[in-house]
């Protein structure tokens, strides 16, 4: 079992900053994948970024890219999503995910059915 739990959410203004944090807790963190993804009013969960278990490889959805920057401290045990230039469309309940059937795996996944376990969500909301 792996426990993840988010917190950095907020309100904040266009153009501004917020870090997500997620903490996890249970298995060897630094074997598996992250992933963060979001879920607007209305809409599908979507990939947002996600980060192998080395740190060294990541991936970004278009839309992110450039604003948005997924880091690891394996030793804390916790995953960031940097997000700087918001934008109202980012708007959204924010979740981190593990990939843990694949550990040690080079490439992390970006399809939300190969994160087997989610943590509670953090909204992030940006006014226009």
């Amino acid at each position: 079992q792996v426990q993840l739990v988010e917190s950095g959410g907020g309100l904040v203004q266009a153009g501004g900053s917020l870090r997500l944090s997620c903490a996890a807790s249970g298995r060897t963190f630094s074997a598996y994948a992250m992933g963060w993804f979001r879920q607007a009013p209305g809409k599908e969960r979507e990939f947002v970024a996600a980060i192998n278990w080395r740190g060294d490889n990541t991936f970004y959805t278009n839309s992110v890219k450039g604003r948005f920057t997924i880091s690891r401290d394996n030793a804390k045990t916790t995953v960031y999503l940097q997000m700087n230039s918001l934008k109202p469309e980012d708007t959204a309940v924010y979740y981190c995910a593990a990939e843990t059937t694949r550990p040690w795996v080079a490439l992390a996944a970006t399809k939300p059915d190969l994160y087997d376990f989610w943590g509670q969500g953090t909204q992030v909301t940006v006014s226009s």
